[in-house]
């Protein structure tokens, strides 16, 4: 079976939806442009993963590219940084620059995990995507990050966790492959959100005690009420703003939304699951890498098949949690006390079964001093499935293959 690369954003859909019905004219057009790029790449993402390989470098060698879009909506854009190039000065490509590094250490340093692959993926991104793009993502290949609006979003590399929140969706699909759609992609959601929530504790040396488990505090502006995109902690509690609405994550399986939009609530119903791993992490203490993390990591990469449910995670966690510490263990008894937190009951004996491995790309080298990048992409279509602002238009591509201004 072949690998299915989502479109994975950080910033959920139905906060867009609620700028488009509720904000100014030009946060409309932003909302309208950060929809539309999202859709465009959905529409193409088959094509993505068999490209992945051909990038991979070497077993144990760190190997990032930053290119820079220009506020193009082209991908890769020019290259400005390789790996072992000095800092450039630009905030943005330091910080997706430095923020892979930090996640490639944490898998290879915590897990024993080269790369997203675990085969030496390359670490590509393009900073400065689109004008006013509010939003990031990894898209089957790279990671891409927009510079936000600058009225209500800030650039979205600011934060870590949420470079290693989408670095880590890389790691899902070339592992379980979590199906983006309904528990399955919730789960998905709530990987990319714990590991990137890991990545930050470890880069500031917090423990489980010490760490605000939210993800993406720092990139509303002060105009937002809000802390963050979500909470780890408190599902829920994450923002409550005029524009932007209210956080709509639920903390428990009672509250589970059932909506056809967001692949039926992938980036809502994740509270779930992020607050079950909150409380295995609260209850064992310490560094939540140590051993919550490593109890997922296994369930993620040794259990889950491709449409997992919420049970079946938590029975997949539970035996990941009896497999590596053992069935008295503190760890385990952490597990089933976490997943009861949110209303499910993780079951001894089941979530047994491993799947069969992908078999994977031996490791390509780029010819000596090049540094290949992804395959262009053509800037983003309009999407028939949201409706634009009144007399706005999205973003287009000429024949010659430049970006036209959005017509405002």
């Amino acid at each position: 079976m072949g690998l299915r690369p989502c479109l994975c954003t950080i910033l959920p859909p139905h906060v867009l939806r609620e700028l488009l019905r509720r904000g100014t004219p030009r946060q409309q057009d932003v909302a309208w442009r950060t929809l539309t790029v999202s859709e465009r790449f959905r529409g193409e993402r088959a094509t993505l993963t068999p490209l992945a390989a051909v990038a991979a470098t070497p077993a144990g060698r760190k190997h990032r590219t930053v290119y820079d879009a220009g506020r193009a909506w082209h991908l890769p854009g020019r290259l400005v940084r390789s790996e072992g190039d000095p800092a450039v000065g630009d905030p943005a490509t330091d910080e997706a620059y430095d923020g892979a590094g930090a996640a490639y250490d944490f898998y290879l340093e915590v897990l024993g995990r080269n790369s997203l692959d675990g085969r030496g993926l390359r670490l590509d991104a393009t900073v400065h995507y689109g004008r006013d793009y509010a939003n990031a993502f990894w898209n089957g290949r790279q990671m891409v990050y927009g510079d936000g609006d600058g009225e209500l979003f800030r650039r979205f590399t600011l934060a870590l966790d949420v470079i290693g929140h989408e670095l880590t969706h890389g790691v899902v699909q070339f592992e379980a492959d979590l199906e983006y759609e309904g528990q399955s992609g919730a789960l998905n959601e709530s990987f990319a959100d714990v590991f990137g929530s890991l990545i930050k504790q470890r880069a500031l040396g917090q423990t489980a005690e010490e760490a605000d488990w939210l993800v993406g505090a720092g990139l509303f502006t002060e105009a937002v009420r809000g802390r963050a995109l979500r909470s780890l902690k408190e599902p829920g509690t994450a923002y409550d703003d005029p524009v932007l609405g209210r956080d709509p994550q639920p903390a428990h399986v009672r509250d589970y939304v059932e909506t056809e939009e967001d692949n039926g609530g992938v980036h809502i119903n994740s509270g779930i699951p992020n607050k079950a791993f909150y409380e295995v992490a609260a209850r064992l203490g310490g560094f939540a890498w140590e051993r919550a993390g490593r109890i997922w990591y296994q369930a993620l990469t040794e259990r889950l098949s491709r449409r997992a449910t919420f049970q079946e995670a938590a029975d997949a966690t539970l035996a990941a949690a009896v497999e590596l510490y053992g069935l008295r263990s503190p760890e385990a008894q952490a597990v089933r006390e976490g997943w009861a937190a949110v209303g499910i009951r993780a079951r001894r004996g089941l979530g047994r079964g491993r799947r069969r491995r992908r078999p994977r790309a031996a490791p390509v080298t780029p010819p000596a001093g090049r540094a290949r990048g992804p395959a262009r992409t053509p800037g983003p279509a309009r999407a028939g499935s949201v409706t634009p602002p009144a007399g706005r238009t999205s973003p287009t591509t000429t024949a010659a293959g430049s970006a036209d201004r959005a017509k405002l």
